[in-house]
């Protein structure tokens, strides 16, 4: 007795099978790229505003040198807010001012100012740098890094 009717066998049902857990796997796959390259890739493709910071008042600054000031910078950390504290250098210039950063760029030591030798100085590896910020002697492979300032309202105001 031979019929003609279409039954599923055990291949059909083996096939169906695979294409569902091929389906389950590339959706995993998928899940998995997207949360690993998010956190990989996410923190270059986001905007960084930049904030103005209320340094001091233009009359406080030293006439004869650079000033070192305290900036408390807050920021968010997953659901905490930390304070950093980070020294710069102000000098008046005329009506301008100019910044500098108190971190050596050999290896992140604090500089201090050298009011005699008219240089900062870092007391970790002997590094110097000018009033401008380039490098006069030691290791350190870079000049100072300048941050942007202004004056608003007879106040010094720096970009972080």
């Amino acid at each position: 007795m031979k019929t003609d009717t279409f039954r599923p066998g055990p291949t059909g049902r083996r096939s169906f099978l695979v294409r569902g857990v091929l389906v389950v796997q590339a959706a995993i796959g998928a899940a998995v790229t997207f949360v690993v390259g998010g956190a990989a890739f996410g923190p270059s493709f986001a905007t960084r505003r930049a904030s103005w910071l209320r340094a001091t008042p233009v009359a406080e600054l030293a006439t004869d040198g650079p000033t070192p000031i305290t900036l408390r910078l807050i920021r968010q950390d997953g659901y905490r807010q930390v304070v950093e504290r980070r020294v710069v250098y102000v000098r008046r210039d005329g009506d301008a001012v100019r910044v500098l950063d108190s971190t050596c760029t050999h290896l992140g030591c604090r500089t201090r100012y050298d009011a005699e030798a008219g240089q900062f100085q870092c007391p970790c590896h002997g590094g110097a740098y000018d009033m401008e910020g380039a490098v006069v002697a030691g290791p350190p492979p870079a000049p100072l890094q300048r941050i942007e300032a202004r004056v608003e309202d007879g106040h010094v105001v720096v970009r972080v």
